[in-house]
């Protein structure tokens, strides 16, 4: 009977993060994807975070198929004609080893799975996981797949197997994601020359930009939308709350036509041709909906563990950080000649209590409530601040006094003060 060192269910940046550091580490390893290859299932552009990438495989840049780096953030809030919001651009960003880029995730997470298989896992692809195998105590000793009914064994099973984790809620480990913690998003790529792109986002070179923008495009929900720069293409999409689009009836398709109709976003994507286009959930959640993540022989990473920080847009930083956590406990205590017990690998929740991930979900562990139960953070503060904005930046002869009082009172028939000092505290609170 074969039996592995580890068993890693899913090859996406989580699973790849897992298996890569456990085959490192000189341990038997399976990776089963259920695609044709890993990220067959992805057409996405996405953000890479280098620094979680960096501490797997460090010299990462001289291979990997990376698109552009990040050298200016633009944070907009879109009313129905306008837009306001802040951009960071620094040269700073051109350093010899950049902090963010963009990447086209098929690709991205096909050279990964390479590296996986170079370190020395096994990785068979076309398989699903159907369930984790138990012994006569409830341990978890492998998993069944679609192949046939035999057991695969493991002393571990490490979970990366994407937000909606079917392997987990068939297996009894973790529920089916609510309505309410999960978002869908909607992206296409838009393809363009890569002189035209240079030239309406102002860049050269390998240099890029990404837009993160909220406000009336959304149509009231609670949501966000987004533009990046790829080498020849613009990943352009929209996102929100399952839970709102079923109780709305609203289409994600017709508010990512809105938000490319709008007159901010139009000039950008004018002239591109669509080639692809994705539907896909992302784990909204945050700290309070994250699951058990660890037991007798299994451990759960990425996406299917809740770890996306909605506040900051970020996921695959956490979706490495944390296979490559898990990997490291494994490992750990192969060394130590202990085995895969609930208790033993109990020292995986507490590495990730001690590191960002678990602090940064922790600080924003109210946000989602607040942000989903106040409205007007999408729908009237847009229109008030783009009303403010007019205003001030008109010259029309109204002394700049009375032009200070109209945004004054502008502010409060819209909101009232009780209602803006309330919105104040509660973010506040949201952020602590």
């Amino acid at each position: 009977m074969e039996k592995f060192d580890a068993i890693v269910v899913g090859a996406g940046p989580s699973g790849n993060s897992a298996a890569y550091v456990l085959a490192k580490a000189g341990l038997s390893v399976l990776q089963v994807e259920r695609g044709e290859t890993s990220g067959s299932k992805n057409v996405q552009g996405a953000i890479l975070y280098a620094t979680s990438l960096e501490k797997i495989i460090p010299d990462f840049r001289e291979e990997a198929p990376l698109e552009r780096h990040i050298v200016e953030q633009r944070l907009w809030m879109l009313d129905d004609r306008s837009h306001c919001g802040t951009h960071y651009r620094s040269d700073t960003f051109n350093e010899e080893r950049p902090n963010r880029y963009t990447i086209v995730r098929a690709q991205f997470d096909k050279w990964f799975n390479s590296k996986v298989r170079e370190a020395g896992a096994l990785v068979v692809c076309e398989t699903t996981v159907t369930e984790l195998a138990r012994d006569e105590k409830g341990k978890v000793v492998g998993i069944k797949t679609d192949r046939d009914d035999s057991v695969i064994h493991a002393d571990v099973v490490i979970l990366a197997d994407g937000v909606n984790s079917l392997v987990g809620q068939r297996s009894g480990i973790r529920d089916e994601i609510k309505p309410e913690h999960a978002a869908l998003a909607v992206k296409e790529m838009h393809f363009l020359p890569r002189e035209v792109i240079e030239q309406r986002f102002n860049v050269k070179d390998n240099e890029g930009v990404v837009i993160e923008a909220l406000g009336t495009v959304t149509m009231g929900l609670m949501g966000t939308a987004f533009l990046y720069t790829n080498g020849e293409s613009l990943s352009v999409g929209i996102g929100c709350l399952v839970s709102d689009f079923r109780d709305s009836g609203t289409s994600p398709y017709v508010m990512l036509d809105k938000f490319k109709k709008h007159p901010s976003i139009a000039p950008l994507i004018e002239g591109s041709e669509v080639k692809e286009y994705a539907a896909h959930l992302i784990p909204e959640g945050g700290y309070k909906a994250i699951p058990k993540l660890h037991g007798d022989g299994w451990l759960i990473v990425g996406d299917s563990g809740q770890f996306v920080n909605s506040m900051h847009r970020e996921g695959s930083n956490l979706a490495m950080e944390t296979g490559r956590m898990a990997a490291e406990t494994v490992v750990a205590l192969k060394a130590e000649g202990k085995s895969m017990t609930e208790a033993n690998l109990a020292r995986y929740r507490k590495t990730l209590e001690d590191s960002f991930v678990m602090k940064d979900l922790k600080k924003y562990k109210n946000l989602p409530e607040i942000l989903h139960e106040n409205r007007q953070f999408v729908t009237t503060y847009p229109n008030l601040l783009s009303k403010a904005a007019e205003t001030w930046f008109r010259v029309d002869g109204m002394p700049k006094l009375d032009k200070e009082k109209t945004i004054f009172r502008t502010f409060r028939s819209g909101r009232r003060l009780r209602g803006l000092i309330g919105d104040a505290v509660k973010i506040a609170r949201a952020w602590r």
